[in-house]
């Protein structure tokens, strides 16, 4: 069984700068939890620590996020991210004192034996389970990656993310890369794709196929360039996979629709596939119903992505007015 990370406060900080301010984030963390998703990494975009390191201070501080999550602990499995260049143990301390469930320590493919080893250690140590991110995993072949991912579990790492940080990977490189970590370790094996070649769910499916435990996503496809793989995109595909039953896609796209998008629209960001067009890939309805459908349910008060996707499993070709009004009453 495959489980979903949603990284849109941690990645897709970066379509705002460093970090999303109070109201988006519980927005985020809003949507997420009240529809199930498993894992979320939140934060700034640099991970903990990044606020004073790196001075990441277009974002809220450290201990301002973590305030704000504790209401949502026990809900999902939350945790942040940790570059490892900028590992600091009071902040890995921090974390795990505020309820965090995993650091996600990150470091450039091939610098785990320089960098990583006493970040991954201490997050141990501190209680929390330590997962790891092999950013730029493209920089060493899959069978380096393997040896790397095997080095990390000896030392007590608990998930290993092959991340595709440019977005250049195409499947068959996402195959080969997960089949030897998948191979070589018997931790969970995690993909972050990014989506330069437009290729972000292409290749989520291809790691999937090659048995990955975790696909990394993001809300409306914020992140870090040209985005990651749409965290409702990847719901909804992977249900028609028969993966991901817990996630409530209605409560995720509604939640987008009514909250999500018009607090981004403040920052100009764009959503490349809105709800609407996404249940319509769902349901394999044609626009050209979209009319109807959206006045039978203001008419009718049921939710409008339901009755397409309940009306389309009965007739996709031609859906008539009355037949969208007796499945609407039904669905009351």
């Amino acid at each position: 069984m495959v489980r979903l990370m949603d990284c849109t406060l941690r990645d897709g900080a970066n379509v705002v700068g460093k970090g999303f301010d109070a109201e988006i984030t519980k927005i985020v963390l809003d949507i997420l939890t009240e529809s199930n998703v498993p894992i979320i990494e939140f934060g700034n975009a640099g991970g903990i620590g990044a606020y004073e390191v790196a001075g990441f201070t277009n974002a809220l501080t450290d201990m301002e996020y973590l305030d704000l999550v504790q209401p949502y602990l026990g809900k999902s499995e939350i945790g942040m991210f940790l570059n490892a260049k900028r590992f600091r143990e009071p902040n890995v301390e921090l974390a795990a004192s505020k309820g965090m469930k995993f650091l996600r320590c990150g470091a450039d493919a091939g610098d785990a034996r320089k960098i990583s080893e006493v970040p991954v250690k201490t997050i141990k140590k501190c209680g929390m389970k330590a997962y790891y991110s092999a950013m730029k995993a493209y920089l060493l072949t899959p069978e380096e990656l393997a040896e790397e991912a095997k080095f990390l579990e000896s030392i007590g790492l608990d998930e290993f993310t092959i991340m595709d940080s440019a977005g250049t990977m195409m499947p068959d490189d996402v195959k080969r890369a997960t089949e030897c970590c998948k191979n070589a370790v018997k931790i969970p094996v995690a993909f972050h794709c990014h989506n330069n070649l437009g290729l972000s769910a292409a290749n989520a499916i291809a790691a999937y196929e090659s048995g990955v435990d975790i696909l990394d996503c993001g809300l409306m496809g914020m992140a870090r360039s040209a985005g990651n793989l749409p965290t409702e995109a990847a719901v909804a595909f992977m249900q028609k996979y028969g993966e991901f039953k817990d996630i409530d896609l209605y409560t995720m796209l509604n939640g987008i629709d009514q909250r999500l998008l018009p607090a981004m629209e403040k920052h100009s960001y764009h959503d490349a596939i809105p709800p609407y067009d996404l249940i319509l890939g769902v349901s394999g309805a044609h626009s050209s119903f979209g009319k109807t459908f959206k006045a039978v349910a203001k008419d009718t008060g049921v939710d409008l992505y339901k009755l397409i996707v309940e009306v389309s499993k009965i007739n996709r070709k031609n859906p008539s007015e009355d037949l969208m009004r007796e499945v609407a009453e039904k669905i009351k």
